[in-house]
């Protein structure tokens, strides 16, 4: 019987890189850590705050409308978003963004998705911002 010789060849075994390796390890170690418990749920806005003042039940937001009022440019007008989205479905409670300037939080309902809330931020009579509120 013939016996081969089995030499290890360093440069015929694939290496991995470290950054690659340790990109690998992180990565795998975000998928077993769930870090949504830990996020406030006012930083993520995985609730619903109470609406304040009057609700206007038949209030709901199209896809339409909605791929519209992404469009537009922050510090636009307040007008703005009223001819796309019309009366809000209520008002939040004002908070301060900034410092010193009130801002006003108007919320719509998702027409496709009864679960999701878009909320419009404006500071005065300029649009400022919006966020999206999920049930």
């Amino acid at each position: 019987m013939k016996r081969r010789n089995l030499e290890h060849h360093s440069l015929d075994r694939p290496t991995l890189n470290p950054v690659l390796l340790g990109g690998m390890v992180i990565a795998m170690a975000g998928l077993l850590v769930d870090l949504r418990g830990m996020v406030s749920p006012v930083a993520s806005g995985s609730h619903h705050e109470a609406c304040q003042g009057t609700v206007n039940q038949q209030v709901a937001l199209s896809r339409e409308q909605l791929a519209q009022l992404l469009t537009v440019p922050e510090r636009d007008s307040r007008d703005r978003i009223t001819q796309i989205a019309g009366a809000p479905y209520c008002q939040l409670q004002n908070i301060q963004v900034r410092a010193g300037v009130a801002a006003e939080r108007q919320v719509y309902p998702l027409a496709f998705d009864p679960q999701t809330r878009l909320v419009i931020l404006y500071e005065g009579n300029e649009y400022a911002g919006y966020r999206f509120s999920f049930q």
